[in-house]
């Protein structure tokens, strides 16, 4: 039985983060129900300049983060941008396939590294609960086979992925299987909310390790609190907070999307070290 080893990227650049948190969690719990041997290892991108080797790894969660996603001159960017192209590449000629999920930080990287449209600041931070709905292609992703449309899941961003390339998706054959809520009223475009890079890389816009614990935490910092309530009103924000904890919202995501991905790259790397033996 082979080992399914597991690198965390914490892309929070030295910032206490309870994504990370929630992403060790959901890992470790993976890592409790296997019956393989689960090694699961973290690399402090941004701050320490740590990037795994891809040949070292199976699976690779990539968290979000703050700050700005276009280049600013560090030396992790370009090391960033070489572990995509050779997940990338990797997988398009080897049967022994690595799987990567990008939240939020590192969604917004991979898809101005892969140019597929633009990625500009909001005119303010959003933080909140959000509906998000399936596109057609997002009504196939087996990663929202359990999820009604649309779904809740924790939004925190102070940029927004609009305007997408729709020849180059095509060219390097990748889907938007997301996007955010229709406002009829509010003349804006609707940002992508995740994307389908390959058959084994997916990210999202949202949080989809967020649970209701690190949402009432993150809701102490005044920012975020203030971000909501210029956001949804104070009604909506009551509301929110009132409905934090239902099942069939931010609970039923974090239940759903990081652990199929993981069930499913577990069966696939099961089933490619089989194939290699």
């Amino acid at each position: 039985m082979s080992d399914i080893r597991i690198a965390l990227l914490d892309m929070n650049n030295n910032h206490v983060n309870q994504g990370f948190r929630n992403i060790k969690e959901i890992s470790e719990a993976f890592q409790l129900k296997s019956e393989e041997n689960v090694i699961i290892e973290t690399f402090d991108v941004r701050y320490k300049n740590e990037i795994p080797n891809i040949e070292d790894f199976d699976i690779f969660i990539s968290s979000g983060g703050p700050g700005n996603p276009h280049r600013e001159g560090f030396e992790w960017e370009d090391k960033f941008s070489d572990f995509l192209d050779s997940v990338f590449e990797h997988n398009k000629y080897s049967e022994n396939k690595k799987y990567l999920f990008l939240i939020c930080h590192s969604f917004q990287l991979a898809s101005i590294h892969w140019k597929l449209g633009n990625i500009c600041k909001r005119k303010s931070y959003s933080f909140g609960v959000m509906p998000v709905h399936k596109t057609e292609e997002g009504e196939q992703e087996f990663l929202f086979k359990n999820l009604p449309d649309p779904f809740y899941a924790v939004d925190s961003r102070a940029f927004q992925f609009i305007e997408p390339n729709y020849d180059r998706f095509e060219e390097l054959g990748m889907k938007i299987v997301a996007i955010e809520k229709f406002r009829p009223h509010i003349n804006l475009e609707r940002a992508v909310m995740a994307i389908r890079f390959s058959e084994e890389i997916f990210g999202t816009q949202f949080h989809p390790e967020a649970n209701p614990e690190s949402m009432m935490e993150n809701l102490k910092d005044d920012k975020n609190k203030e971000a909501m309530i210029e956001n949804f009103g104070m009604e909506k924000y009551l509301e929110t907070i009132d409905r934090m904890d239902d099942e069939d919202k931010i609970i039923l995501t974090q239940a759903q999307i990081l652990p199929r991905f993981l069930q499913f790259a577990k069966k696939n790397i099961l089933k490619g070290s089989e194939v290699m033996a």
